[in-house]
């Protein structure tokens, strides 16, 4: 057995306090196939943390532990101060999940999907806070249509804004942009980066390595069930060796040019004609 003395403990108490999420020794196994093998990690609070990992990886199946909707085999999930196994109840009270596909009602407007989760989760103000998530969502010009006429980056969007109403202070985003167009995934991360800066902690996993590398502030890599890296991306890129560095002459992506010819909004960082090998543009 370990003593801590009171410098030690109050240290131990402190990293509790400051994480949102704290992950110990998860395992999960479906018959003979082990999907998680001992996962451990932190989620700072008012943070982005992605769980980057290719499809088969165990990323579905951590979130659905943290959420409740799984049991895990052992180990101990803290999420928001609760434990997920002891207290699920508070747990749910305390997050919102967000899945692969927009769960949103297509025969109604974004207006009414809003307003119909508004008033299931019996809060007061139900049209006022439809409203504030339309414009900070920028969907205020589409409010009043139907959903089904919405396009793929459209329906993730009011789909993020619904799992906000309550304003839960964790957000768990499984995969949001599988299947959407160049575009719309743009639309989607600037949707979660407006979540962390009004003080959500999110959890987001993904099998993009771009999408970890454009919104996370840690990126956590699980592999064959385990975490096999885990820190900020410059931590990360120390874990190779240094680039070997020679002027190229650099052609733009397909995504690049999809993005210029159809006139939307480029990312932040514009294409170069020659940058350094092993450097982003």
């Amino acid at each position: 057995m370990t003593f801590l003395n009171s410098t030690q403990s109050d240290a131990v108490s402190d990293a509790v306090t400051d994480s949102a999420i704290r992950v110990r020794g998860i395992e999960k196994a479906y018959g003979g196939l082990q999907v998680l093998r001992g996962v451990d990690f932190d989620v700072t609070r008012g943070s982005i943390f992605a769980l980057l990992g290719s499809n088969g990886a165990g990323k579905t199946t951590l979130v659905r532990i943290l959420s409740t909707l799984l049991r895990a085999d052992t180990g101990e999930a803290i999420v928001h101060g609760h434990d997920v196994a002891a207290d699920p109840t508070s747990v749910r009270e305390a997050i919102s999940l967000t899945g692969q596909f927009a769960a949103v009602d297509e025969m109604l407007s974004g207006r009414e999907n809003l307003v119909l989760v508004a008033k299931l989760r019996h809060l007061a103000g139900p049209g006022e806070i439809a409203r504030a998530l339309l414009e900070r969502f920028s969907l205020s010009e589409a409010a009043d249509r139907r959903v089904a006429t919405y396009s793929g980056g459209m329906r993730r969007r009011l789909d993020i804004a619904m799992s906000l109403i309550g304003d839960p202070p964790v957000v768990f985003l499984d995969e949001p942009t599988t299947g959407l167009d160049p575009q719309a995934r743009l639309e989607v991360w600037q949707a979660v980066r407006e979540l962390a800066s009004g003080g959500a902690t999110v959890l987001l996993t993904t099998q993009y390595l771009e999408e970890a590398e454009q919104l996370a502030d840690r990126i956590a890599i699980l592999h064959e069930g385990r975490i096999i890296a885990n820190g900020e991306l410059d931590e990360l890129k120390r874990l190779l060796p240094p680039a070997k560095v020679e002027y190229i002459e650099r052609q733009p992506s397909l995504e690049e040019i999809f993005l210029a010819v159809t006139g939307a909004t480029a990312p932040a960082e514009r294409i170069a004609h020659t940058e350094k090998k092993g450097e982003r543009p």
